[in-house]
């Protein structure tokens, strides 16, 4: 089951900034409130719920702060009403870019997303041009100091582990999302820590491109999450080991 990590690469490589983590705050409170809104604010009954308080509880978003955003989603509290939907498309060397959007203005949000697209050299697409490319996964990170991949596949086999990759630094668990948090359960109850965990989409193949290309690519992904309309973007690009991810 093992191989070569590629999913974490821009991950961890990419420190965030004091600006990236205010966004980070208000798409997971945006995803906290439209979890609650479709699912109830109860979490015991609401998977993704759930995992949008785990996301919350591991950026260290205060907990009044993170109830605020629930009773927003359950109508306890007056708030926006978001939508949420997906945009697809192709960044430069026809590298797949799949958005997640949750939005209260359709038009800014199109508007805003298509103008990146274009002057970044890449272009919106219909819907499902790339969305058979990626999965959905439970995905959890280790630092492959705390834990080895032998050690991983033991504790998680029998909660549901799909996969595990590593490279010099990580191991990766990969989960269906059905199993996530039997899983994540497993290791925690273990007291390990892991770096990440989220249900996320992971591509299933990985696109090439040239060395001189790679920046263009990332600042279009760079400047897409800076849209706080776009709560998630992922990309099927290829980064080569020996590449420096500032």
């Amino acid at each position: 089951m093992s191989g070569h990590s590629k999913w974490s690469t821009i991950k961890h490589k990419k420190a965030a900034t004091d600006k990236k983590r205010g966004q980070i705050f208000t798409k997971i409170l945006k995803e906290l409130t439209i979890s609650a809104k479709l699912g109830g604010g109860d979490a015991d009954s609401n998977p993704r719920l759930r995992t949008a308080m785990l996301k919350a509880k591991e950026s260290n978003i205060p907990k009044d702060t993170m109830e605020r955003a629930i009773k927003k989603g359950t109508g306890d509290m007056e708030g926006v009403n978001y939508e949420e939907f997906i945009y697809e498309g192709y960044g430069p060397e026809g590298v797949a870019i799949y958005m997640e959007i949750m939005t209260d203005n359709k038009n800014r949000t199109a508007s805003d997303v298509r103008s990146i697209m274009t002057k970044s050299g890449g272009n919106l697409g219909a819907n499902g041009c790339v969305a058979y490319i990626f999965n959905k996964k439970g995905v959890i990170i280790f630092d492959n100091k705390i834990i080895t991949e032998d050690k991983a596949m033991e504790i998680g086999i029998d909660a549901g582990i799909e996969d595990i990759t590593s490279d010099e630094n990580h191991v990766e668990i990969y989960t269906k999302p059905d199993d996530f948090e039997s899983v994540l359960k497993a290791f925690d109850d273990t007291e390990i820590p892991h770096l990440s965990a989220e249900i996320t989409m992971v591509p299933n193949t990985y696109q090439d491109v040239p060395a001189d290309k790679i920046d263009k690519i990332l600042n279009l992904i760079d400047r897409l999450e800076d849209l706080d309309d776009v709560q998630n973007v992922y990309s099927n690009l290829n980064i080569p080991d020996d590449y420096n991810v500032e």
